[in-house]
């Protein structure tokens, strides 16, 4: 039996490093994207260690850098022939506003653009692997509300804002991807892994510290925020949960205004649009 191919971003911390454990045992071929190579490698050797699993493989990449999303897909793709799940699961909440390498707010650089351009430019070999793609979102996508007339947030940044817009962006990528690629085979999912306690949000300064400082006590164990990822990337019969949003491995009900087909619609045309330089794929 073939080994399943699976991408993860943001895999050596937290509910990604949990992830790659767990798939590791179930007997997936890790194909890790990360920033750092020198963590990349000894989350590599301490999955060997753990799990025996010795096809794990390391790529750089950076997604608030689109050059270095799409050196990523093209290695991917001159390694590869099929991917059987990616897992879009890389994120950052910024505290004061900054740019990215290519002039995007860091919030939308890390949350959704890079994401997307992965996915699109990774499509013919998800295709061809029928893959599942999971989108790590957020209960905060309920505070969020699509700021179509101002993304790069140059107007009153609001980092909880700017991440929930964000999160509620994945959850509408997840199901466009629903929209356009099931005929292709191709399953899409958006996921709350919970509140967990990792190193998220370390950055935060003032009330965002305090916070997030309260909410510790009542946070999950990465090993818990990984189970509904797990259970999305391994579970049987899934298709007609095709673009839902999960929580707690169970089908759940998002904010009113991520059923917006026509906000949803509008994101991709814009985030196409923003791209466009980086894209080489057919548009759908």
């Amino acid at each position: 039996m073939a080994l399943k191919t699976t991408i993860i971003t943001g895999a050596t911390s937290g509910i990604g490093q949990e992830t790659a454990i767990a798939l590791a045992k179930q007997g997936h071929a890790l194909y890790l994207l990360v920033r750092n190579i020198l963590k990349g490698e000894r989350l590599k050797q301490l999955i060997a260690d753990k799990t025996g699993n010795k096809e794990v493989y390391i790529i750089y990449c950076d997604l608030a850098d689109l050059q270095s999303v799409r050196e990523a897909a093209d290695e991917l793709s001159q390694k590869l022939f099929a991917i059987n799940t990616l897992i879009n699961n890389a994120g950052g909440i910024f505290e004061s506003r900054q740019l990215s390498k290519n002039g995007f707010e860091m919030t939308l650089a890390t949350n959704h653009l890079g994401h997307f351009l992965l996915t699109q430019h990774l499509m013919p070999l998800l295709e061809k692997g029928q893959a599942r793609i999971i989108n790590v979102s957020s209960e905060a996508h309920k505070i969020g509300k699509p700021q179509f007339d101002d993304l790069q947030w140059t107007q009153a940044y609001n980092s909880f804002k700017a991440y929930g817009m964000n999160k509620l962006f994945n959850i509408y990528f997840t199901q466009s991807l629903a929209e356009k690629y099931a005929h292709k085979g191709i399953l899409a999912f958006a996921l709350h892994p919970g509140l967990v306690n990792t190193a998220f949000g370390g950055t935060l300064q003032g009330l965002g510290k305090v916070l997030m400082r309260l909410a510790r006590p009542f946070m999950i164990t990465p090993e818990q925020g990984a189970e509904t990822t797990i259970f999305l990337a391994t579970a049987p019969r899934l298709d007609q949960y095709n673009g839902a949003y999960f929580k707690k491995k169970k089908k759940t009900n998002t904010s009113a205004v991520a059923t917006d087909s026509e906000s949803r619609n509008k994101l991709w045309a814009i985030s196409e649009k923003l791209l466009s330089r980086y894209l080489v794929w057919p548009k759908v």
